[in-house]
């Protein structure tokens, strides 16, 4: 019992810190963002079974302009954010930083992003993903997210 708490300890403390149940829980909801030309949405259901599940579609002239299915999986050995953009194979981030309504993801081999990270503001939410861009030079895109209307 005791070499296995310590082996799940160390599996916690390598995805960025301790695992507490529900943490991210905060990211639960249907978020809406983008303009009126091109409508962002993102939903994610609370923890259960060690893990969030989250989905976003990007709408424009009516049309789908990309998806992605998103878990979040707080501990353990599949810790981290694992992302499907478009139904790819999954990418994973590693849990680079956490926090009381924040969470930063990592992977520094990925071509862009290499940083996706998130911050509950109150009633908003906002996220960013940055990196180096295809011009080799910084890049930052910011989305804001509001809880969207019934």
């Amino acid at each position: 019992m005791a070499k296995a708490a310590m082996v799940l300890g160390v599996g916690m403390a390598l995805a960025g810190g301790t695992a507490v149940a529900g943490e991210f829980d905060w990211l639960a909801g249907q978020w809406c963002g983008g303009s009126a030309e091109r409508k962002i949405e993102e939903a994610w259901l609370p923890e259960a079974g060690g893990a969030l599940l989250g989905m976003s579609r990007t709408l424009r002239g009516g049309g789908t302009e990309s998806f992605e299915f998103m878990r979040l999986v707080p501990a353990g050995g599949e810790a981290g954010f694992h992302v499907q953009p478009n139904g790819a194979a999954p990418t994973v981030f590693a849990i680079a930083g956490r926090g009381d309504g924040w969470v930063v993801f990592a992977n520094p081999g990925h071509d862009f992003p290499q940083r996706i990270e998130y911050r509950r503001d109150g009633t908003r939410l906002r996220a960013a993903i940055s990196g180096t861009g295809a011009d080799g030079m910084p890049l930052e895109i910011r989305f804001d997210y509001r809880r969207c209307a019934d």
